[in-house]
């Protein structure tokens, strides 16, 4: 019986996500799914808006077997990072067969060509990003432009120069290139988006699917009754009881006393020494304090913004201050080094029978709660699980310390 592996985030879990994981069984020809999911702040370097648990729930209840959590090492990284700490675990577990991801272009042929020449790293891709970040490029940009450039030897440039101007398409990408670097005989597909796109903010008035962001600003305007068009039953009724217990919604601004705390508290030397606090941010980011209209989150993301550096790469790394991620932890030796451990958020019958597999199959230790292992990603996990508990609206000791209270959701 052959395994799908999926690296999700499900903020919240939505029917686009529904149409995902069908079709990925459907062309994949799996019958059980392993999802790697980000815990409690994610890629874009946002906090979840519920808890890890609530959407292991959500996953299960849609039919996911076995939901494991992606460090937040790697949760907030660019797509590289990203993407090779989730395609690791999945190869870790030795159960998976299939990688199916989303892309705007629905055709994995040129994204697995791309990859295979990128997966080295050559010196043109290195020489061609750094030409373009002098130029004052954002670094995704860079990126994009460059690897086009360097695959346009032997194929349609502009045709991959538009395919890298996706999201989707840029992180599947990043999916594939770990798959050959990591050697893994995981097979890869992709399924097209149907719908809204990534980033597009409005829901539309006559559909059943919209994108995650829309979703979100549904959900923090009116609540989930206002989201319920887009989401499964299953999902709008976890959301109601999150919002009834004060455990939702969360977002930036619930943690901008703690994060201007932690700017005022440390010098320009100490904000240096975290992890994305690069080209003397940390220089920008205190005389931008001295200039906020008021004390938020949104205030100063627009304060320090610059052509060079997007909201996402400056979400990041006020997600790094805020849990204080040095910078000497996640060069990228380190993280070229991949997860330590695999940790269950939850599962069904059918996760239980992966988990009796990955006894016998598992490179690395299956930890069902953290007192089974001692690693430094478990601590940032746990500390990072606490902190974004500080954040609800009504805020509790047994959610902030939920790691340690609660066993893995079992269906």
């Amino acid at each position: 019986m052959k395994t799908l592996g999926v690296i999700v985030e499900y903020n919240p879990l939505h029917n686009g996500h529904v149409h995902h994981w069908k079709e990925s069984l459907r062309i994949t020809g799996t019958e059980r799914t392993v999802a790697v999911m980000s815990g409690p702040f994610l890629q874009r370097g946002e906090p979840a808006i519920t808890d890890k648990w609530s959407r292991t729930e959500m996953a299960l209840a849609m039919g996911v077997d076995l939901v494991m959590e992606l460090p937040v090492a790697y949760a907030i990284q660019p797509a590289e990072w990203f993407a090779h700490g989730a395609v690791a675990l999945l190869r870790a577990t030795g159960v998976v067969d299939a990688l199916c991801f989303g892309s705007e272009s629905g055709d994995i042929a040129p994204l697995r060509a791309l990859a295979r020449v990128l997966a080295a790293e050559p010196a043109e891709l290195k020489a061609g990003i750094a030409h373009r970040l002098r130029s004052g490029a954002s670094y995704p940009a860079a990126y994009a432009g460059a690897a086009a450039a360097l695959a346009a030897e032997g194929a349609d440039g502009a045709a991959l120069a538009a395919l890298m101007q996706q999201p989707n398409n840029t992180l599947g990408l990043h999916y594939l290139i770990a798959l050959e670097r990591l050697g893994s005989t995981i097979k890869p597909f992709t399924v097209a988006r149907t719908g809204s796109g990534y980033h597009e903010a409005v829901a539309p008035a006559d559909g059943v699917i919209a994108s995650a962001t829309a979703i979100r600003r549904l959900l923090l305007d009116g609540g989930p009754e206002a989201a319920s068009p887009y989401v499964p039953a299953a999902t709008l009724e976890i959301l109601r009881r999150e919002w009834q217990a004060g455990r939702a919604p969360l977002q930036w601004e619930a943690f901008s006393q703690p994060l201007l705390n932690a700017l005022i508290t440390r010098s320009p030397q100490q904000l240096a020494e975290l992890h994305e606090v690069t080209e003397g941010l940390e220089h920008r980011l205190r005389q931008s304090l001295y200039t906020l209209s008021q004390p938020s989150v949104e205030a100063l993301l627009a304060a320090v913004k610059t052509r060079r550096y997007t909201r996402t790469k400056l979400q990041r790394m006020l997600a790094h201050i805020l849990l204080n991620h040095a910078k000497a932890d996640m060069t990228p030796a380190e993280l070229a080094k991949g997860p330590g451990y695999i940790r269950v958020l939850g599962f069904n019958a059918a996760g239980r029978e992966l988990l009796a597999r990955m006894k016998q199959t598992a490179t690395l230790p299956v930890w069902v709660k953290p007192s089974a292992g001692s690693h430094p990603h478990l601590d940032w996990d746990t500390a990072a699980a606490a902190i974004h508990a500080t954040g609800m609206p009504r805020p509790a000791i047994r959610d902030m310390y939920a790691d340690y209270l609660r066993p893995p959701i079992m269906v």
